[in-house]
């Protein structure tokens, strides 16, 4: 296997809602959590903060590592690992989102179960499953980590 693409999301939830966006990825449009990849320099961390702030126009503030995911691809065989963080959004500013982000929502686990067809990958529900859960581990467990250790990484939360 060669190395997986690091990726960062964001699972926040208000009344009962899960913020989430809507993008255009080579010309379908797919409901993901803010997410993205890390890039070099970056903590986990200030990845998902950066990413959270381009997608959405929020800052978030993360709480919790909800789990870490490795994920293939079935069209291209490509792996991703996803560390997902739980927490909270504040400031929304009124600025131009991420190129491809079309919009912004905040939807109810069933409205998301509704749209499953049009989900980037099942990651999306799964994330929101194991938040409902319960399941968190300690902010510390990953972010610190930058992009060689999170390679490194074993699965937390699978």
């Amino acid at each position: 296997m060669t190395h997986p693409e690091i990726t960062v999301a964001a699972v926040t939830e208000a009344n009962g809602r899960f913020l989430l966006v809507e993008e255009r990825i080579e010309g379908r449009l797919v409901i993901n959590q803010p997410a993205g990849h890390v890039e070099a320099g970056e903590t986990l961390l200030e990845a998902i903060i950066r990413e959270v702030r381009e997608e959405t126009a929020w800052r978030f503030t993360a709480r919790e590592l909800l789990g870490v995911y490795l994920w293939r691809h079935p069209g291209t065989g490509r792996f991703t690992k996803r560390f997902a963080f739980t927490g909270l959004v504040s400031d929304h500013r009124d600025q131009k989102l991420d190129e491809g982000i079309v919009g912004t929502h905040w939807l109810t686990p069933a409205e998301l179960k509704q749209r499953e067809p049009q989900l980037r990958s099942p990651l999306v529900l799964r994330c929101i499953d194991d938040y409902l859960a319960g399941r968190r581990q300690p902010l510390a467990v990953a972010a610190d980590l930058d992009l060689g250790s999170a390679l490194t990484v074993a699965a937390v939360g699978l």
